[in-house]
């Protein structure tokens, strides 16, 4: 099994360590920074659950696709910001020759419907999605750090793909790893149940500067994660789509009652983008709440404050 992993972040090296772990051929295409770190001290993966390491003879490593052997891989797994789907999909499409013919696409990505870009140049039973709500950090460069773990992820079609043995594989191999891992024919819930969370606490972490934890310290902040739950889940409502919970009030129970203080340390990779200057994934997370607001005709007034705030925030980083 020969897979191509798209971004060497920390998701994305924890993910290949996973693999390499369990027999599969991994290559990463990286940054010139990134791959030379990984071509000289190769990859770990810390923290929670079973650690890894692999020396560089173990995995290959790629900057340009030019570079790349063609009709090699079985599997591309996107671990990239969803800032540059864009630009990855058409590579992908311009450098499809470097892909069997039945290759299989799996994104390990924030936000809702990012499975679109890739839809546009390869058919839906070749594109799939996967929810992640375990916490990568990195502290260096080669380093993956699991700081958090909430629930497994699971792998599934936002497309009604019925979901086969080999990506069933593919969920058992990351198991088997060490991160717990399944299939699902239900990720669209999955993938909105983590929506949900991401905006309700990664944009208003980021602005003010904490964990999670100490957003539901006052009535402030509480009343605003409680605005914009509202606001997504009457979107969400009049478009049709399920989630895993009845009605905002039932979410609400369970977000402050376990999501929140199950990850109460943990700070968003929003505001780790702040810190470092970087523009943050808020298009794909509140941006596309506000898109299915315009299209359902849903009033998202708190959503979209919080949208212009960070927006006006990545103004400061083209000085």
């Amino acid at each position: 099994m020969n897979i191509l992993i798209i971004g060497s972040g920390a998701i994305g090296i924890a993910l290949g360590a996973s693999m390499i772990s369990e027999g599969a051929d991994v290559s990463f295409y990286a940054t010139e920074n990134t791959a030379k770190m990984l071509r000289e001290d190769g990859i770990k993966r810390i923290g929670l659950f079973k650690n890894l390491s692999y020396e560089p003879s173990e995995f290959n490593v790629y900057t340009s696709y030019d570079e790349i052997p063609k009709d090699t891989f079985d599997y591309v797994f996107i671990t990239t910001k969803t800032t540059v789907n864009e630009s990855v999909s058409e590579k992908l499409d311009k450098y499809r020759d470097i892909l069997h013919s039945n290759a299989k696409i799996i994104i390990f990505q924030n936000g809702f419907g990012n499975d679109e870009y890739y839809l546009r140049y390869f058919n839906k039973n070749q594109v799939f999605s996967a929810r992640v709500i375990t916490g990568f950090i990195r502290p260096q460069k080669n380093i993956s750090e699991i700081t958090v773990h909430t629930a497994p992820i699971l792998i599934g079609s936002l497309q009604n793909v019925e979901i086969g043995d080999d990506l069933k594989k593919i969920a058992q191999m990351i198991n088997d790893s060490g991160i717990p891992a399944n299939t699902t024919e239900c990720v669209e819930q999955y993938l909105l149940a983590k929506l949900l969370y991401n905006c309700a606490l990664n944009p208003l972490g980021a602005l003010l500067g904490v964990c999670y934890g100490k957003l539901t310290e006052n009535k402030y902040t509480v009343d605003i994660m409680n605005n914009i739950i509202d606001e997504i889940f009457n979107v969400i409502e009049k478009l049709g789509y399920k989630t895993l919970w009845d009605d905002a009030s039932s979410y609400r129970e369970e977000f402050y009652l376990k999501l929140v203080p199950d990850t109460y340390n943990h700070t968003s990779s929003m505001l780790q983008d702040f810190n470092r200057k970087q523009y943050t994934e808020i298009d794909s997370l509140t941006g596309r709440i506000i898109q299915l607001a315009d299209v359902a005709g849903v009033d998202v007034k708190t959503n979209k404050v919080i949208y212009d705030l960070i927006k006006t925030r990545e103004l400061s980083f083209e000085k």
